[in-house]
Parts: C-alpha cells; structure tokens; sequence
C-alpha cells in the first residue's frame, strides 16, 4: 500500500487535491502532492456517467478534458432521499466490513458514523465526493480502532467506493 505522503501515481483512483478542493482524475493516472485517498472505479462506466470539469490554468494541472469531478446526484440532497441512501450506506459498508475483514463490533460502529457523516453531508448539499470522503474520514476518526482490523481513512475509502458503485447503477 502507498504512502499517504507519497507522489507516486495511483492507477484507476480517485486522488484528493487540496489545492482547489476537487477529485480529480487524468486518464487513470492521479498524482497528488500531498494526501491521497484510493478509491477503485470503472472507468468506463466514470467516464460515461460524470461531466467533465474545466481546468484552471495552471501549469501543474492536468488538460482540460481529461479532468473529471465526481458528484453525488442533486437529488440525493432531497431529505427523504438522503434519509434513504444512508440508511442503505448503514447496511451495506456494514456487510461489506464483516465480509471483508471479519465480523467485530466496530465494523456496526463504523457504518453507523459513516452513515450519519455522510447523511449530514447531503443535507447541507455536499455533493463532491472528496469532500464527502475527507468530512468522513475525520469524523470516523472519533471511533477507537484498538482492537480492529481497519482506520478511519480505510473505511471512508470504503465507504465512498460503495456509494461510487450506487451512483453508477442508478445512472
């Protein structure tokens, strides 16, 4: 697994950039000069189902039409709709984490702060996903991961993934 600090290039993941607060990805290739948090995806499926966002001049920045910015749908931000998507991020990061790991206490801890960040992210119509992952993350790292085989930043990653997989389905 990479460095958190690294530069390195992440194939097919979802970088953040805090320079302008965006998640950004270049053909399958994100370089991050600081905090990177991978996230997998289809790319095929991305590229089909997310706009492209126009660059900032920059000279660091990659062109223009290669640079994607992932958002949750708008109308995820309707209360009962949001109500909704966490209750099902709830249930199934849960499932996911005793599927993948194995079954603890913490993973139930877990869904339910991941549930409840994310839920509030979407009422205050919070709809970049790295924004969503970094409000997450810190948030999940109020639960004691001691006797656990995940942190805060892995479950975030995970949970953004699962939330990535249900906006492509529903698209």
């Amino acid at each position: 697994m990479a460095s958190l600090f690294s530069s390195a290039p992440i194939l097919n993941a979802v970088a953040y950039i805090p320079s302008n607060s965006t998640v950004r990805r270049a053909r399958g290739f994100s370089f991050a000069p600081a905090f990177h948090f991978p996230v997998e995806f289809n790319r095929r499926s991305l590229r089909r189902s997310f706009s492209l966002l126009r660059a900032k001049s920059s000279g660091d920045e990659e062109p223009e039409e290669f640079v994607e910015e992932l958002r949750v749908p708008i109308h995820w931000t309707e209360p009962s709709k949001a109500l909704e998507v966490s209750e099902w991020l709830r249930v199934t990061l849960n499932k996911w984490l005793d599927d993948e790991y194995c079954r603890e206490d913490a993973n139930l801890e877990i869904s339910k702060v991941a549930s409840a960040s994310f839920c509030k992210s979407l009422m205050e119509k919070q709809m970049e996903i790295g924004e969503i992952l970094l409000k997450m993350a810190k948030d999940l790292e109020s639960i004691s991961y001691k006797e656990s085989f995940h942190g805060a930043f892995s479950s975030a990653n995970a949970a953004v993934d699962l939330i990535i997989r249900r906006i492509e389905q529903e698209m």
